[in-house]
Formats: structure tokens, C-alpha cells, sequence
């Protein structure tokens, strides 16, 4: 009989149905387009990490022998160890715990905070981020944060599409029920029916998302197949996938045809024949802000919306979700666009126009310095090498300026100190060919010397400056005329070198230094004498060229290629010039917009999905609530006007709650960034954000423009009457 039941009821309500079937279609189909995708690029970022940075966990320098990698290997954690060199990478089999780990491995081998070094950009990539770090990159978590949006939203328009269907019958299920149904085969009714209608929707809606997320990897490495060091994203879908978005919706649909039968199960027959669908109050409440805008209207429309609470909050949560989103994102690409042109491009504009890296090459074999030089548009010509290492300073050596901070403890939590209170800090080097250091003795008002090197004499003042807007003290005082240089984890055969000048201003190069070390600047004729006592220095060397002239993209484009005509029979090498890269940075940031926007139109169908599928759904059940508004002398046209304030209430409670909830956001991004708030609000995408909430609000007010057409067309006298089964 139950059979009999659902299959007269879906030939009978083909448009339900259809409705029921296409919101699991759409919202499976977009639920899996979303987590594909977001998978696919989360595996890029992973794959392009490991490629450039290798994938090492945690990595320890110093020089190790077979007792203390066995030690390593024999920690709890640890899975594997790869030695390169004087360089232990270490893996760990649970990566949440290496900030605990890491330090307890150095402390058992005897060696300081200076040799352990932390795989961070991957790391953050997992969530695991140092406890230490005051500001962790929040951008992942961001991410997943806007994931689970808006695929609570997704979800909700499968539960809400459902809701809506079985909650309209619970009349007609308290009619069977005062016939002898009972609660179990009501359930079993509703179940069957809800199988049938989204099985074949739910899979079809997965699969058709994970063909649109192959479509949309495919136009990714299309648009982006020329920007310099990016390689082509290989589609990957994980099973997990497939499992979360079908056991998700159906879940999801189960659960909404649950809701229905055990409500009826609380109830009596009567009192469920006795619902006809209707809007119930269960108390009178008055809507005073209603009233004194809209009058009688206002009111009516007012208890219409609280007695639909439970029913409206799916649609109100969703189009807020929605909105929320598209507010967020916009605002959240904004400043990341204000801040890559800020702490990059306008930093470094005039430090280099082309960047060559000599692979595998140490600066002091490197034989081609004079013959770039000779290329005719060059202005200037620097090779240089960067290498780590520590340096030992006495307590009483720091500057004036630092100790009335506090020392450095007070600027750098981090710092280490010995047992007879000096101080260990790092020192990274940054060897230059002979003529480019000579040059920069004249840079700083010296006489240009090859016999010793030059200390970048500056430390960050976190105390009274943030990252974006530092200030620096100087870090020691200038009275000592030999710096004594380690290698890392290694402080007892140290390197002497004669101090030629102390300076705060550092030679025009593309880098960026360690905030609380002391840079040490080294002729590569000094380097020469003493880098067996150092190490730790980088595989390939460095060349920054300036042009002539402030050349235009095609002439850059011409000296590069003559920079590579030079370089690559000899050597391998890769350039970069500074047109190109701003370019490419814009076209990385458009793309993210495209990106971005494709979310944000994935929103805007949520949105309005759900606003007609709520909105419509609820008046087709209302029709004995206007005829009884009719029979006491309510006009069309006041009708009417309850219509358009239930739906200016609905669409504008997501602007509302959005607004300040954005503008929140804003102020914690902005000052999280240290960025000042009118250079946001000059570029804030403000236009946008209005011109989706207004498109929101005109698509609420279409459904009920069409709902109400609906109704008052209809003879809402027999709907007094009406109680139909199917």
C-alpha cells in the first residue's frame, strides 16, 4: 500500500519533485566541485613547496656522527633521516609535535637554537604552526574556514528542499494516521520516497562536480602556463572526496525525512489533521519596529515571520552564509593585493632589474663577472652568495639605544644567551665579487679596503614598530674592530674577521635580512680564506643587475636574453626580470580573482536557490492564512505590501548581521597586517558587496513577487476548504 502511496504522490507532484531532485543535483554537484577543487589546489601549493624547498620536516646542522644520528633515529617521533652534508633532515611521523620535539633532539645532542632550523612554509600547509610565532600565516586556516561555509550552505539546501516537501504533508500524514498508519510506516514512507528521489541526483551531482573541477584545473594551467616558475597542476581526486560529499548529502537527506515523522510521532492524529498548513503563532507577539514603519502591514507581516521561525532559520542562515562569503572574500583579496604591492614591488623597485641564479656554483668559481659587465645596456653588475653563521657577543656590547629597550631579550623573545651571560646570535654572510663590496665601501663613506668585512650594524625595534612600518636601533656598539664567525652549531673554531666599518645601510640587493643577527658583508677574496671554517652556505650564487636606463619590458626582455646568452654555456641558470615578475604578479592576481569570483557566483546560486526554494515553497502553504486575511476585509493591495515587507525583512537581515560582522573582519585584517586603514578603505570593495546584496534582495523580492501573483490568483475561498491528499 505504502508503495502504492509514493508512487501516486510523486506522479501527482511532479513540480515538488523535480524541485526535491534538482536542489540534490545542485548541491551535490557544487559540494564536490568545491572540495575537489580546493583539494587539487591544496596538493599544488604541497607539491610546489616540496619542489622548490625540498620535503623536509626539521632539519638540524652541525656536525653529527654516527652516535648522534642513531640518537635522532632513536627518538620516539622521529621516522626517517637524510644527511646532505653537515645538514640532518629530519621526518617525523606526527608533525604536530616537532616545535616540542625539535628542542628536545637539539638539547640531547648538546647543540643550540641556532641549529635547529623548521620546514615552516610546509608545516603551516598542515596547520602545525610554531607556539612561539605571534603572528602564524592565517591564510590556510582562512581558506578552510570559507570551505565550511559554504558547504554548510550547500548542505542546507538539500535539508531545507526536503523540509519543505515533508512538512507540507504532515496534514495529510495525520489523515493516514487516524486511519491506522503508524509512526514506523510513516518513517519507512518518507525514507523510500527520499532514496528514491535523491540517489541517482546525488551521484550524478558528485560526478558532474568532479568533471567541472577537471575543466577548472585544465583553465588554471591554461591561463597560468606562462607565469615564470609555476609548472602544470596534474588533477588529482582523492576517494575521501567522493565519500565526504555522498555520505554528507546523504545524511543530510535522510535526516530531513526523518524530522517530519518524528514530529508527527509526538503528536495525535487529531492535532496533525488539525495542521492544514498553515502559519500557527504558537503566542501573540507584537513587532513595534514593524508597526511604526509599515502600520497594520508591518504587524501581520511580523507574526507571519516569527510563527515561520523554525522554518525561515534554514533560509536565513544560508543567505547569510552566503553573503558573509562573498563579503569576506572580496575584502580578503583586497588586502592581499595591497599588501604583496606594498612589502614586495614597492620595496625592492629599484634594487635589481634582472635576477640570474647560478645553479650549483660557489661565488669564488664563478669566471663571468667582467664579461656581463662588458654587455653595453648594463649599468651594474653584482654577484653575491649568501652563507649562515653565528657570532658571540659580550652582554656589554650591545648598543646604548638597545639596552634602554631592555636588551635584546625585550625585542626578541628568542634570544639566546650563555652561561656567563653573552650572547648568541646569528650571522648571516653575504659574499660579494671584489668590485661590487669595493663599491659599497664607497656607498657608506669608507675607504674601500679588500682586508676584512663590513656588519649591517641595525636591529628590529619590535617594542615601538611593527613588520610593515620597522624601525631600527643599532645592535652593538662600534668600538670592536674584529668579528669572530661560526658555523652553525659549531662555537669553538672560529673564523676571525677585521671590521672594516660599522653601517645601518645595506647595498642595494633583493634580500631581505634577519631582523635580530648581525649581516656580515664579505669580499669573496676573504671568503676564499675562511669558508672551510664555516660552511652553511647556499648551493647557487646570485646576480643582480641594474639597467642603464629604467628600461621599458622589451628591452629588459632583450638584455636578459643576452645576461642567458652568457651565462648558459658555461653554467646552468635561471633569470627573472622585474616588468616580468610585476606582471606575472598581476596576472597571479587576477586569476586568484577569477578564482575567487567563481566561489562567490557558487555562492550567489546558494543564495538565490535557496531564496526561491524557502521563499516559494513557504507560500504555496500560505493560502489559507490570505484568505482568512481576506474574509475580515485585508485588500489585494495590502496583501501585497505584507508580501514585500516579509521579503525586505528576509533580505535584509543578511545585511544586517554581514555588515558589521565584515567590518570586524576588517579591522582584525587590518590591524593583523599593520596596514593603515585608509589605504583599505581607498581600494575596499565596496561596490561589489553592495551590488551583491541588492542583487540578493531583488531575487527574494522576485520570489515573492511570483509567489504572491501565485496566491492571489487562486480562489482562496476553496482554499478555506481544500483538503486534498495528493
Amino acid at each position: 500500500m505504502w508503495k502504492d502511496y509514493s508512487k501516486s504522490y510523486l506522479k501527482n507532484n511532479r513540480s515538488s519533485c523535480v524541485s526535491v531532485m534538482a536542489a540534490s543535483f545542485i548541491a551535490t554537484m557544487f559540494l564536490s566541485l568545491l572540495c575537489c577543487t580546493a583539494y587539487n589546489f591544496w596538493v599544488y601549493e604541497l607539491e610546489k613547496i616540496v619542489r622548490e624547498e625540498g620535503d623536509w620536516q626539521g632539519r638540524m646542522v652541525g656536525g653529527m656522527d654516527e652516535a648522534d644520528l642513531s640518537l635522532i633515529q632513536n627518538f620516539e617521533n622521529v621516522e626517517s633521516i637524510v644527511m646532505n652534508g653537515d645538514e640532518a633532515d629530519i621526518y617525523f611521523q606526527d608533525i604536530r609535535t616537532i616545535y616540542e620535539d625539535m628542542p628536545l633532539i637539539a638539547e640531547q645532542l648538546g647543540l643550540g637554537d641556532e641549529a635547529v632550523f623548521y620546514h615552516s612554509l610546509l608545516l603551516s600547509r598542515y596547520l602545525v604552526h610554531d607556539p612561539k610565532d605571534d603572528e602564524p600565516p592565517l591564510l590556510l586556516t582562512l581558506y578552510l574556514g570559507i570551505l565550511i561555509l559554504v558547504s554548510i550552505s550547500l548542505i542546507l539546501i538539500i535539508r531545507n528542499s526536503f523540509e519543505l516537501s515533508m512538512n507540507a504533508r504532515l496534514h495529510q500524514f495525520g489523515i493516514l494516521s487516524g486511519i491506522g498508519a503508524t509512526p514506523r510506516q510513516i518513517k519507512i514512507c518518507l525514507l523510500q520516497e527520499a532514496v528514491y528521489l535523491s540517489a541517482l541526483p546525488m551521484l550524478l551531482g558528485s560526478l558532474a562536480g568532479v568533471g567541472v573541477s577537471f575543466c577548472i584545473i585544465g583553465a588554471v594551467n591554461l591561463f597560468a602556463k606562462d607565469l615564470p616558475g609555476r609548472y602544470e597542476a596534474v588533477f588529482q581526486y582523492h576517494p575521501a572526496i567522493l565519500a565526504i560529499t555522498l555520505v554528507a548529502s546523504a545524511v543530510t537527506v535522510l535526516f530531513s525525512a526523518w524530522i517530519p515523522a518524528v514530529k508527527l510521532s509526538r503528536i495525535t492524529p487529531l492535532e496533525a489533521i488539525g495542521n492544514s498548513g498553515g502559519l500557527q503563532l504558537k503566542k501573540e507577539k507584537h513587532s513595534p519596529f514593524l508597526f511604526w514603519l509599515f502600520g497594520m502591514e508591518g504587524e501581520l507581516a511580523g507574526n507571519a515571520l516569527k510563527a515561520q521561525r523554525k522554518a525561515l532559520r534554514i533560509s536565513s542562515l544560508s543567505l547569510l552564509l552566503s553573503f558573509l562569503g562573498f563579503s569576506i572574500m572580496l575584502c580578503f583579496t583586497t588586502l592581499s593585493e595591497i599588501s604583496t604591492r606594498e612589502t614586495y614591488f614597492a620595496r625592492y623597485q629599484d634594487a635589481w632589474d634582472i635576477m640570474a641564479t647560478v645553479k650549483d656554483t660557489a661565488i669564488e668559481d664563478f669566471e663571468l663577472t667582467k664579461e656581463l659587465r662588458k654587455i653595453e645596456s648594463i649599468g651594474e653588475v653584482t654577484v653575491y652568495q649568501k652563507a649562515q653563521g653565528t657570532t658571540i657577543i659580550p652582554m656589554d656590547s650591545q648598543s646604548n639605544e638597545l639596552l634602554a629597550l631592555g636588551g635584546l631579550r625585550a625585542v626578541d623573545k628568542a634570544a639566546e644567551y650563555g652561561e656567563l651571560g653573552e650572547i648568541k646570535v646569528k650571522a648571516p654572510i653575504v659574499v660579494l665579487d671584489n668590485e661590487s663590496f669595493l663599491k659599497y665601501c664607497s656607498q657608506i663613506g669608507i675607504t674601500p679596503s679588500l682586508e676584512g668585512g663590513i656588519v649591517l650594524n641595525k636591529v628590529w625595534d619590535s617594542v615601538n614598530s611593527d613588520y610593515r612600518h620597522r624601525s631600527y636601533v643599532p645592535f652593538v656598539k662600534e668600538d670592536t674592530k674584529e668579528s669572530i664567525l661560526f658555523g652553525l652549531g659549531n662555537t669553538e673554531n672560529g673564523a676571525e674577521l677585521s671590521v672594516l666599518a660599522y653601517t645601518q645601510e645595506a647595498p642595494a640587493l633583493r634580500e631581505e635580512y634577519e631582523d635580530y643577527g648581525l649581516v656580515h658583508f664579505i669580499p669573496v677574496s676573504v671568503w676564499e680564506n675562511i669558508s672551510h671554517q664555516l660552511g652553511s652556505v647556499e648551493a647557487d650564487c646570485m646576480i643582480r643587475i641594474l639597467a642603464k636606463q629604467k628600461e621599458a619590458l622589451e628591452e629588459l626582455k632583450v638584455l636578459e636574453e643576452a645576461v642567458m646568452a652568457v651565462l648558459k654555456p658555461s653554467y646552468m641558470a635561471e633569470s627573472e626580470n622585474r616588468i616580468q615578475e610585476k606582471l606575472a604578479n598581476a596576472r597571479m592576481i587576477r586569476g586568484m580573482k577569477v578564482i575567487f569570483g567563481g566561489f562567490t557566483v557558487l555562492l550567489a546560486v546558494i543564495g538565490i536557490a535557496n531564496v526561491f526554494s524557502n521563499t516559494l515553497g513557504f507560500l504555496g502553504q500560505r493560502k489559507r492564512e490570505f484568505a482568512r486575511y481576506m474574509s475580515i476585509g485585508v485588500t489585494p493591495r495590502e496583501m501585497k505590501k505584507i508580501f514585500c515587507i516579509e521579503g525586505f525583512v528576509i533580505a535584509g537581515r543578511p545585511f544586517l548581521v554581514t555588515l558589521p560582522l565584515t567590518a570586524l573582519f576588517i579591522q582584525f585584517s587590518v590591524r593583523a597586517s599593520h596596514l593603515e586603514p585608509g589605504v583599505f578603505w581607498a581600494e575596499a570593495p565596496i561596490m561589489p558587496i553592495l551590488f551583491f546584496g541588492l542583487t540578493m534582495m531583488g531575487f527574494v523580492a522576485l520570489a515573492y513577487y511570483i509567489g504572491g501573483k501565485r496566491i492571489l490568483k487562486c480562489d482562496l475561498n476553496e482554499a478555506l476548504r481544500n483538503d486534498v491528499m495528493i
